[in-house]
């Protein structure tokens, strides 16, 4: 699932300005393939090798991401399923790759200054979004401290009365302030809320800006934005061709940082010593490259639904390596995505042995991670007409937590209840297993701050206007951590999610009617 702070960076510069009956069986029925199941084991094998640490972390743009692209087409081919993709069973994604190599970085005063490791001490924040005006790539100026960087008058406080920040690095930090309410405490959690404050800070024209964090969400920043940035090549001006107009911009932990005056938080009015200065820089070099979808199709029975596709999706990427932590710097992502993977091998298989109506359109995406990549270009340039998917079921983490909860995103969150048929017949389906799951909808709403109907690759077929649903397990500790094992997946529960997901897939392939309410049709 998409890091929040990627999907937040492209909103940072927002703060600086001021059901019809269907003909076909019974929603819930059983298929025709009811026995075929979802193997657990088979999960469970397929899982192993997935995670395993010799594919590297599956990384966008790196030699481990075309290995487990390579990996997941030498399966389909071993189930049979016909190649759905551009070239084979791959569809390609042009991206674009920039390096960046940072210079030095140091703190503190002209004669004692502090060097600083990046991506331990600071992460440079290289890019906002696509197509937004670039931070400048180097900084040499004066320290400003400006606390929380807030101007609330909820809270009655404006944390740059009296500061002189112009031309200066507004150091900033990213906790809440200490007479905030349990709900603002809540709302300020929300990243989009805590890098607002970039925003604010933009605007008081200083010559950078660095964004103290708690050491978790730091880690999770630096994870995103130092070292190789990623974006997709086409519809984007290349890094060198857009301009460098915004203030230099990194995050830091706040943790030991000398950034922070010795005085504070108990005294909140305390300053930075005169004379302390932030000296960093980087250099970028970019390059373009393919990554691919990879897309299997199942023909349905019928002469003519079978043009039209009921559509699987996961995706295959996940976040590469790290820093060492115990012996172990490979981030495995077994969760995060490999649960949703190896799930659609397992349903590709079932549709495989009995097909609906409708065909199967199974996309396994690239470079949801960086961005929601992959779903972007496959809807954008589809190997099949977009107006022949009815629906799409996305599956992205899938195998942790209570056995019977299961997260469910998009009927309500969908715009113009474009998804409610089909969030109908999930619970329909639901209903009728013989151990229902407890579906938690907290989630399906665009205004939650974890915000994840936007952050994963559901969210690119829905803005098409195709009903979709999507179905998590939710967040975890081990969540984009070299801890994602698959020895910690509960395979039985993820057969159970694949079961689920199966069924609706036949439900729906079997209408003759497509899941849409009859105002949207």
């Amino acid at each position: 699932m998409r890091n929040p702070f990627l999907a937040t960076a492209s909103l940072i510069l927002l703060a600086t300005a001021a059901c019809a009956p269907s003909a076909g069986p019974a929603a819930g029925a059983p298929s025709p393939a009811a026995n075929l199941g979802i193997p657990a084991e088979d999960l469970r094998r397929d899982l192993y090798v997935f995670a395993a640490d010799s594919f590297g972390g599956r990384e966008t743009g790196t030699p481990y991401a075309d290995k487990a692209a390579r990996w997941l087409a030498a399966r389909l081919t071993q189930l049979r399923v016909e190649p759905g993709g551009d070239s084979g069973y791959f569809h390609r994604v042009p991206m674009r790759k920039t390096v960046v190599t940072p210079g030095t970085a140091t703190v503190g005063t002209v004669v004692a200054p502090r060097q600083l490791t990046v991506g331990r001490d600071i992460a440079f924040l290289t890019s906002l979004g696509r197509g937004a005006p670039l931070p400048k790539d180097s900084v040499d100026a004066e320290l400003v401290f400006a606390q929380c960087g807030l101007v609330d008058s909820t809270l009655t406080r404006d944390d740059y009365t009296d500061l002189a920040v112009a031309g200066k690095v507004i150091v900033i930090v990213g906790t809440v302030p200490p007479n905030a309410t349990d709900e603002q405490r809540k709302a300020m959690a929300n990243p989009q809320v805590l890098f607002n404050r970039i925003g604010l800070a933009i605007a008081r024209q200083p010559a950078g800006i660095v964004l103290l964090l708690p050491d978790s969400l730091f880690t999770l920043a630096a994870s995103q934005f130092t070292g190789t940035q990623i974006e997709l090549a086409t519809g984007a001006q290349p890094v060198q061709q857009r301009p460098r107009v915004l203030p230099f911009i990194a995050v830091a932990p706040l943790t030991g940082s000398t950034m922070v005056p010795a005085e504070w938080p108990a005294d909140q009015s305390a300053r930075l010593p005169s004379g302390m200065r932030l000296r960093a820089s980087y250099k970028e070099e970019t390059s373009t490259f393919n990554g691919y979808n990879v897309v299997g199709i199942v023909r349905g029975t019928d002469p003519v639904l079978r043009n039209t596709y009921v559509a699987y999706g996961a995706h295959y990427d996940h976040v590469g390596m790290s820093a060492n932590i115990n012996g172990d710097s490979i981030n495995n992502g077994a969760d995060d995505d490999g649960s949703g993977s190896v799930t659609l091998l397992a349903i590709a298989r079932a549709w495989q042995q009995a097909p609906p109506k409708r065909s199967g359109l199974f996309v396994w995406h690239i470079g949801e991670e960086k961005g929601l990549f992959g779903s972007e270009a496959f809807t954008n340039t589809p190997t099949v007409p977009l107006d022949s998917i009815v629906a799409q079921i996305n599956a992205d983490m899938i195998g942790r937590n209570a056995p019977d909860s299961l997260y469910i995103v998009g009927p309500g969150a969908a715009p113009n209840g474009q998804s409610s048929v089909v969030g109908a017949v999930v619970d329909s389906v639901n209903t009728a297993g013989t151990r229902p799951f407890v579906f938690n909808r907290e989630w399906d709403t665009t205004t939650h701050p974890e915000r994840i109907y936007f952050r994963s690759d559901h969210y690119n077929y829905a803005r098409k206007g195709i009903p979709i649903v999507f179905l998590t397990t939710g967040l975890h500790p081990q969540y984009h951590q070299v801890t994602d094992e698959a020895a910690l997946i509960n395979y039985e529960k993820m057969a159970r999610i694949g079961e689920l997901m199966y069924r609706v897939g036949m439900t729906l392939g079997n209408r003759t009617t497509r899941p849409k309410p009859t105002a949207v049709q």
